[in-house]
């Protein structure tokens, strides 16, 4: 996609980030607080609770993840951060280490439905790539599905497809479900 700028997620975008995931929170209260919590506690404060949890962590100074934007408005989201700060991944079968090399993960990645089907998430995933290089770091690692019926429904493709991924320069490198490649990239 052309004309799409990826920025870090600062205090001084948080309004641009509660507007693409709209009143749903992205899905369901979100907020992409479900990566980073124990599932009760997900469940506990679901909705305006996660809301105030991903205020809290960008208000800290923490950058849980990128915006992108076309024309000033923010259409695109995707979470990146070293995998130690990402909760979820520690309970993780499928996307659990397999060395001890550390990486950045990506864990989620939300389009607005005006810009989907169109290259955004191809665009985000190289964003964080950037990124990540930027901080210093120089593995990133996805956990997308590769689905085996097409469509799949966006809310069950939250961690991006395979697809994605490999237009951007990943490469699988693990699978211990049939349809979640663990894939890297070096940056």
């Amino acid at each position: 996609m052309e004309g799409i700028e990826v920025l870090p997620l600062t205090a001084e975008r948080w309004a641009d980030f509660e507007v693409l995931f709209g009143p749903r929170g992205a899905c369901g209260g979100c907020w992409c607080m479900t990566p980073r919590l124990s599932r009760r506690q997900y469940e506990e404060q679901k909705g305006e609770g996660n809301r105030r949890a991903m205020k809290q962590l960008v208000d800290s100074g923490r950058v849980p993840g990128l915006l992108a934007y076309r024309e000033g408005r923010a259409v695109g989201w995707i979470s990146v951060e070293p995998r130690e700060r990402i909760e979820g991944l520690r309970r993780s079968r499928v996307a659990a280490p397999l060395d001890d090399r550390p990486v950045w993960s990506i864990v989620c990645l939300f389009v607005d439905r005006e810009f989907r089907g169109r290259g955004l998430s191809v665009a985000l995933i190289e964003g964080a790539a950037r990124w990540v290089a930027s901080q210093g770091g120089d593995c990133l690692e996805g956990y997308p599905v590769e689905p085996r019926k097409k469509p799949m429904p966006p809310v069950f493709a939250y961690t991006g497809l395979a697809s994605a991924y490999l237009r951007a320069g990943f490469r699988e490198i693990a699978r211990r479900s049939p349809t979640r490649p663990l894939m890297r990239r070096e940056v």
